[in-house]
């Protein structure tokens, strides 16, 4: 079984990224089940904006999209700006659209039988917001959401430290990231006959 993180923090590498930390508890757990991944932080890369899946010359989009037809499980992490997803993660909406009408040779669309999880970093509030924006966005594309398919870590309100400068609250967050990737990998699983 295959999974792909996207990785839609603001910052390109090798800046470190709090969303990336904690999206890789979620990693670390579907590894141990035995699931591959990839990983594609879209700051790197260079990706042309639409609602297609082939842009322009030079366009990186088609890379992650091919990624994300080839696996089962997809996991979208996002810092949360302002109350909202990051552009990066729009964009991903944006580009994934495309989707919609793109077909297996059964007919049904592409995105069907996948599962997909969101992963929410940020030191303000609305990580349920993100989450419910980015969950109800791949549903429309075709995938399936299983329960309980997300983790956050937030400090409320206004500023603080981030993710990766303070241990508070990663316990509840890490330890959701892990139930997380098992509803994942195990709706992942009973999909199969879907995905034939």
């Amino acid at each position: 079984m295959k999974a792909v993180l996207v990785n839609a923090t603001l910052k390109a590498s090798p800046d470190p990224s709090n969303t990336g930390d904690l999206a890789e508890v979620v990693l670390e757990e579907l590894r141990h089940r035995g699931v591959s991944v990839q990983q594609f932080r879209l700051a790197d890369l260079a990706i042309d904006h639409g609602v297609v899946t082939q842009g322009g010359d030079g366009d990186e989009w088609p890379r992650v999209h091919d990624a994300i037809v080839d696996a089962e499980i997809l996991v979208v992490a996002t810092p949360t700006w302002v109350g909202r997803p990051s552009s990066y993660a729009q964009q991903m909406l944006e580009r994934l659209d495309a989707m919609i009408s793109e077909t297996r040779s059964d007919g049904r669309p592409l995105a069907y039988g996948k599962v997909a999880g969101v992963v929410v970093t940020g030191n303000e509030d609305g990580a349920h917001h993100v989450i419910s924006e980015i969950s109800g966005g791949l549903v429309d594309i075709g995938f399936t959401i299983p329960g309980q398919a997300w983790t956050y870590w937030n400090r409320g309100p206004g500023p603080g430290p981030e993710y990766a400068e303070t241990a508070e609250g990663h316990e509840w967050s890490e330890d959701t990231g892990r139930t997380m990737a098992r509803h994942l990998h195990e709706v992942a699983d009973a999909l199969g006959v879907l995905r034939e």
